[in-house]
């Protein structure tokens, strides 16, 4: 089957947003790897070179820890130095619009926040890279500040406030979900009349069940993905493309 020109694409897609009331953007990494983040699971990607550390392992070993904090930094000038992309301008206009009235990212980034939308309506469901907090009190601590301690030390530093582990502020496999963003996340999905899949593989459960959660519930699916999903058949629209490119046109600065 040959897929139509992007044109027509887009179009259809900008005549569905026109008709929406309430936009819900779900989004993975693939949106942030033209912003110079690598994505996990593509060839070249992070998990090709180095599988995760479980959460498990993070807790019962200084060793797993002292590595999960040199990968961090070694990721340091690819974070530091990403701007939003075309796809993040896009949201953050339909999120100025009115019409969408947050974003739900999988990403561990920043980059929605960058882009301007206000940090209490950026959903994550899988944390953030770009600080850490203390696995027992939740005290937050600058990257910078760890780094120091780690090269001052050699390895990880502990709270100083109650000697529990100091970990980026992500979500790791085998690590609770977050519950508020979650909660938060399942009643955005429930209001959509349109949920936008943007970026990403939908298949990190349970985060990629809300698509499915929105169309069951009556909305128009969108998936915006470079790969097929396996949502694809059940979608309104599937554009397999580059994500900028698509969406390049919504952007209003």
């Amino acid at each position: 089957m040959i897929a139509p020109p992007l044109e027509t694409t887009v179009e259809r897609l900008r005549d569905l947003v026109a008709r929406s009331n309430s936009i819900l953007p779900f989004t993975g990494a693939g949106i942030s790897t033209e912003c110079g983040i690598p994505d996990f699971r593509s060839p070249g990607g992070l998990w090709t070179k180095n599988q995760p550390i479980p959460f498990d392992l993070f807790v019962s070993s200084q060793e797993m820890r002292d590595e999960a904090w040199r990968r961090r930094f070694a990721m340091e000038d690819h974070f530091s130095t990403a701007r939003p992309g075309r796809g993040h301008r896009a949201i953050a206009a339909l999120y100025r619009s009115g019409k969408a009235s947050g974003v739900v990212t999988q990403n561990i980034d920043n980059l929605h926040q960058a882009s301007g939308i206000p940090h209490d309506h950026v959903i994550e469901l899988h944390g953030n890279t770009t600080y850490a907090t203390c696995l027992d009190c939740s005290r937050r601590y600058e990257l910078a500040w760890i780094k120091s301690r780690y090269d001052a030390v050699g390895h990880a530093p502990d709270c100083t406030d109650c000697g529990g582990y100091i970990k980026t502020a992500t979500i790791s496999f085998g690590q609770a979900m977050p519950d508020a963003a979650m909660r938060r996340a399942e009643k955005l999905t429930q209001q959509c009349d349109l949920f936008l899949a943007i970026g990403s593989s939908l298949v990190v459960w349970p985060a990629a069940g809300f698509p499915l959660m929105a169309k069951r519930n009556g909305a128009k699916l969108v998936i915006l993905n470079r790969d097929a999903t396996e949502f694809d058949e059940i979608s309104d629209l599937v554009i397999h493309d580059d994500i900028g490119s698509v969406l390049s046109s919504f952007v209003v600065d």
